[in-house]
């Protein structure tokens, strides 16, 4: 018997007009965005489906949309698919969030709240500093964690195999560029990024998302859910509480993450969300893994049909 586990996709991921067929499908999607532009008081299923990209883009806008048109993916896809069963789930950065609600640690609301206020911290953070993030493709773990080292930024995600991004002051950046290029990466480039994430200039934004999360009722997940921080399964709401806060400033691992939910034989990947970042990283993971996605209509569909129902 398989086990499926449930991946949610990250900053980075969005695109203008996402989770807009869905909407026009399914009468089930249509109201979890109505829902969503309730809760928060502003539309953001407009932002989604019609832009403008500068709006999209800003993290406030993006953070909770991505989450959004993940969650309401993975309704359509429960609707589609009623005996749909997972055992564990894992998310990139805000992705986490949005598996840690649908493994039942918080409600729909909540989740997309905390979400667009963790977005508006970070954007504050961005604007305080000057931040940025580049990836190093080709090069591995440890000599990019030396280049790091070497030019005073961080490892902001472990990836997958050759690709990690590295985060941190904007002045830094090129000299790491160039080091990694002279260590024998295969590619070095800059990302078009608000700033720093996953580094220490993110810190401004973590006590204010201690005081958010603090505000909102966590509860024991129903299935196993991979923290981003130590690439193995939260435990106590409390430690929930204290991972993703750490997040803020901590690296990614979601090779390790990847590989801890594969070691405990899972074979089956469902990533939910705009885009196939997750799906491209499993890929060069393990190749005979079984990777889906639900992002639009047509994915949901092959999705449908892989799953056999």
């Amino acid at each position: 018997m398989s086990k499926t586990a449930l991946l949610f996709a990250g900053q980075g991921a969005q695109s203008v007009g996402m989770g807009k067929d869905l909407a026009e499908h399914f009468p089930t999607a249509r109201q979890w965005f109505d829902r969503a532009n309730t809760a928060l008081g502003c539309d953001l299923a407009g932002i989604c489906f019609n832009g403008p990209e500068t709006e999209l883009v800003k993290t406030e806008n993006a953070q909770p949309g991505i989450f959004l048109v993940g969650w309401v993916a993975l309704q359509v896809l429960r609707e589609r698919v009623p005996s749909l069963k997972f055992e564990a789930a894992a998310g990139l950065s805000l992705g986490e969030f949005t598996a840690l609600t649908a493994a039942g640690v918080m409600s729909f609301e909540n989740g997309l709240a905390v979400v667009r206020q963790r977005g508006k911290f970070m954007q504050d953070a961005c604007e305080a500093t000057q931040g940025g993030m580049a990836a190093i493709i080709g090069l591995d773990e440890a000599a990019t964690r030396a280049v790091c080292t070497e030019t005073g930024v961080t490892l902001a995600n472990l990836n997958c195999p050759g690709q990690i991004v590295i985060s941190g002051e904007s002045a830094k950046i090129p000299a790491a560029l160039e080091l990694a290029k002279a260590r024998g990466a295969k590619k070095a480039l800059p990302l078009a990024v608000a700033g720093a994430y996953h580094s220490p200039l993110m810190a401004a934004a973590q006590p204010k998302l201690h005081a958010a999360l603090a505000a909102i009722p966590l509860l024991i997940p129903a299935v196993p859910v991979v923290s981003n921080v130590t690439a193995r399964p939260h435990s106590a709401p409390s430690d929930i509480h204290q991972r993703l806060v750490e997040q803020v400033t901590s690296a990614v691992r979601w090779e390790d993450s990847m590989r801890y939910l594969l070691a405990q034989g899972f074979t089956r990947f469902i990533e939910l969300g705009p885009g196939k970042a997750l799906s491209g990283f499993m890929k060069r993971i393990d190749p005979a893994a079984q990777m889906l996605n639900v992002s639009d209509v047509a994915s949901l569909e092959a999705t449908v049909k892989a799953l056999g129902a």
